[in-house]
């Protein structure tokens, strides 16, 4: 309700004396029945003259007709603001007190029209107040939004910098640090560093907030930066979900929260945060606050303000950043649950079973046959089977890659692990040996470590990493299949259910994902395999420039060395050719020498059923299991290694060669034949070991001795036996020799230099001389022959 305001004296004066004789009552009346809107145009045009002609009209006057005057004066109380009734019912009272009592009267409409305009006026002043008032309001508001969103942005900034680095430097302190740290603060210092870039291009111009121009700095700054906001904030935001999932893991282990509890209220006291979320959410909220305060700062902003436009530009742009990165926020979430490689176990697999997996799972068979049969047409996306093609060839060529660079590492250990220069060769006085051995302690103690150690970090772990990073699309790829299988079944369907419109929109999806992530892995991936082939060549070159900087400074003291360039290196390729066709020969004699029968000497149980065996069916028919034999099938033996066998028939019933039926002393049945072996028996009386004294059976004449009667030698065939390890031995110093199980060795001395027995000076096959363990060594007959005639290595 309006409060009535103080009346006001309204005096009506009277009418002017007319020149054309009439009485006074007749110039009233004549004046009434003007037209008051009439009178009102022409007091508005002519307002000064009628003021000027009412002073020399009252001047006429005489003090009878003043004094008239001032006694039918009368007061109207005008309320400022009246409802249409209370107008009505004012203008009527006031019509009914202004009739003339008087015989000279006065003007009825020129009062009317004074008190409209007077009223006009008062509402247009009031108007124009409200509208000023309201303009301030407005500017102040948009003041203090533009404000805000400033003060925000630098206390924003200062929380976040606390987070990163105070609180993070002072948790990397602990004993022992959080694990996974710095995975919660990942994406963090883009964040940090596209704030800061906003702030300092704000400050840059030196123009405060209330500045006309600040606004149109603040737009261009906003949107200059909303491509790196972007950036930033969506990296942010997809991993955020991880971020709380490892501060839940924190949480679990009661002293470690309490200590990081700890270490954030002493890091930052003046504020009130008791997790790390505290922090680490405010890029969440922040980046959704962009809009909210730049649609308030719009909103009280004037149309016509120049940087108006430029403000609803910025709105809107915030608005599609935010839905830009709500939907790259979606599209990863649906990629991080599908890429997961689950490992299942059988158990596991049928709880998942149920009516639903089963259907789903018939679908897409169902779906998959009618593709191969032609039954329905198969929905074609050349654009991904490009990149899908594209992506397995880079696969392929990667897991080859590594495959090949581990082979590599595996022989170089193998020739790192061949310290030859801690042989002792009895080449003390040549100078060639001494060069080639201080050439080759350089190369496997410095050169090649080094070179191995390069390779490794710069070769194999990019390339490891490389082959892990493909698991995630390959899986994606393998779940867009099955999808596309769904939506195949659902497309033609005029109306989709709530869970059918959930499987279309996840295939378009993944489809959406892929097609547009997938160029950009592929197109990285083959950025990273060029990048490393060039380091493999460097790595390479390297190695090269440090063998042959080693090798100058032998160069002079090596026998070749003043040989010419084009002579050197055809004696270096006749050489190495010359090496090869050793090496080819002493592979070959291991190999022969290894797949030679090997006679062990048997136990007597064994030597019984030899007997028995022999006896029964016959010398030829005895052969050795040489590797266990476990029966797997009716009828099948269960075999030791090293038992002795008879053959019965040479394949089973069904006429399998494969299979043998044999006699086992006793029991029969059947064996693989490729775990068998003809046996050769020995001597029966086999002699002691060549390197003892000769038997006294043996009968010859001494050198240098003196016989009186002359008689002739008789040659004996007398059996000759090998000398084998028995057990792997590994060398423990350079004064011993490792040898391995079966192989053949010759016997120097049967005790070491001070006559122990326990130990054996014997030779190798490679010509290696040392000591193994007397215990270690067996004696084996091989055969008869002359004295003469005996090979240490047959």
């Amino acid at each position: 309700m309006e409060v009535p305001q103080r009346p006001q004296s309204i005096k009506l004066a009277l009418p002017k004396p007319a020149s054309s004789g009439l009485s006074p009552l007749g110039a009233v009346e004549k004046v009434a029945k003007k037209d008051p809107m009439n009178e009102k145009l022409q007091e508005m045009k002519d307002g000064t003259a009628e003021e000027e002609e009412d002073r020399v009209a009252g001047d006429a006057f005489s003090p009878e007709e003043k004094k008239l005057e001032s006694d039918i004066s009368v007061f109207v109380e005008t309320p400022a603001r009246t409802s249409g009734s209370d107008t009505k019912l004012v203008d009527s009272d006031t019509e009914a007190n202004l009739q003339p009592s008087s015989p000279d009267g006065y003007s009825e409409g020129g009062s009317v029209a004074e008190e409209k305009l007077a009223e006009e006026a008062e509402e247009a002043r009031k108007k124009s107040e409200e509208e000023t008032a309201a303009k301030e309001r407005a500017a102040q508001r948009q003041l203090m939004a533009v404000e805000e969103l400033v003060q925000s942005e630098r206390n924003y900034l200062r929380l976040l910098q606390v987070s990163t680095v105070t609180i993070r430097s002072n948790l990397q302190k602990l004993q022992p640090p959080p694990a996974y740290l710095d995975s919660m603060f990942l994406y963090i210092e883009e964040v940090i560093g596209v704030s800061g870039r906003l702030l300092s291009l704000l400050d840059q111009k030196q123009v405060q907030p209330g500045d006309p121009l600040f606004l149109e700095t603040l737009c261009d700054s906003f949107l200059s930066l909303s491509s790196d906001i972007e950036a930033a904030y969506k990296e942010y935001l997809a991993n955020y979900n991880n971020v709380t999932a490892m501060e839940n893991t924190y949480k679990q282990k009661e002293a470690l929260w309490n200590e990081i509890v700890k270490v954030i209220k002493t890091s930052a006291p003046d504020v009130n945060a008791t997790s790390l979320s505290f922090f680490l959410v405010m890029p969440v909220q922040r980046i959704a606050r962009y809009p909210l305060l730049l649609q308030t700062i719009q909103k009280h902003t004037d149309r016509n303000h120049p940087a108006y436009a430029l403000l609803e530009q910025t709105a809107h742009t915030a608005i599609a950043l935010n839905c830009r990165i709500n939907e790259y926020k979606r599209f990863r979430e649906v990629a991080d649950k599908y890429k997961k490689t689950e490992t299942l176990t059988i158990k596991d697999k049928i709880y998942r079973l149920n009516s639903h997996s089963i259907a789903k799972k018939t679908a897409r068979l169902s779906q998959h046959f009618k593709h191969e049969t032609g039954i329905a047409p198969k929905l074609v996306d050349e654009e991904f089977d490009a990149l899908e093609g594209f992506f397995y060839i880079l696969e392929h060529g990667i897991l080859e890659l590594l495959e090949n660079v581990e082979t590599y590492l595996h022989h170089l250990q193998g020739f790192l692990s061949c310290k030859t220069e801690e042989f002792d060769l009895d080449m003390d006085g040549e100078k060639a040996p001494i060069c080639y051995k201080e050439i080759t302690t350089a190369l496997r103690q410095w050169i090649l470590p080094t070179f191995e150690k390069r390779i490794r970090t710069l070769i194999h772990k990019p390339l490891c990493a490389l082959r892990d990073l493909l698991v995630g699309p390959r899986n994606l790829i393998k779940k867009r299949l099955d999808k596309l299988l769904d939506y195949e079944v659902i497309e033609a369907k005029p109306s989709l259910s709530y869970d059918e419109q959930a499987v279309a929109n996840t295939y378009k999806t993944i489809n959406t994902l892929l097609l547009k992530e997938l160029p950009q892995f592929n197109g990285l991936a083959l950025q990273v395999i060029w990048s490393l082939l060039g380091t493999f060549s460097c790595l390479h070159k390297d190695l090269a420039s440090d063998m042959e900087q080693l090798f100058q400074g032998f160069a002079q003291q090596l026998p070749h060395s003043p040989l010419e360039p084009r002579a050197f290196w055809e004696w270096v390729e006749s050489a190495v050719l010359e090496g090869m066709r050793r090496l080819e020969t002493v592979c070959q004699n291991v190999e022969e020498t290894l797949n030679a029968p090997v006679v062990q000497p048997l136990s007597p149980s064994s030597q019984r059923r030899l007997k028995q065996l022999t006896d029964k069916h016959g010398s030829g028919k005895i052969y050795q299991v040489i590797s266990m034999v476990v029966g797997s099938r009716d009828l099948d033996l269960n075999l030791a290694k090293g038992e002795l066998v008879a053959i019965v028939s040479e394949a089973d019933t069904r006429g399998d060669k494969r299979r043998w039926l044999v006699d086992a002393g006793g029991r029969r049945g059947y064996a693989p034949s490729s775990k068998l072996i003809r046996y050769h028996q020995p001597t029966e009386d086999p002699p002691p070991s060549p390197h003892l004294d000769m038997p006294e059976s043996v009968t010859g004449v001494r050198r240098h001795s003196f016989t009186p009667e002359s008689r002739p030698l008789m040659a004996m065939s007398l059996p000759y036996f090998q000398v084998f390890a028995a057990y792997d031995f590994m060398a423990r110093g350079n004064h011993e020799v490792s040898v391995w199980a079966g192989e053949p060795v010759r016997i120097i001395e049967p005790h070491d230099k001070r006559g122990n027995r326990e130990w054996s000076l014997v030779e190798a096959r490679g010509g290696q001389r040392g000591y193994v363990p007397s215990n270690y060594l067996a004696i084996v007959p091989v055969g008869t022959g002359l004295p003469s005639t005996y090979q240490p290595y047959c």
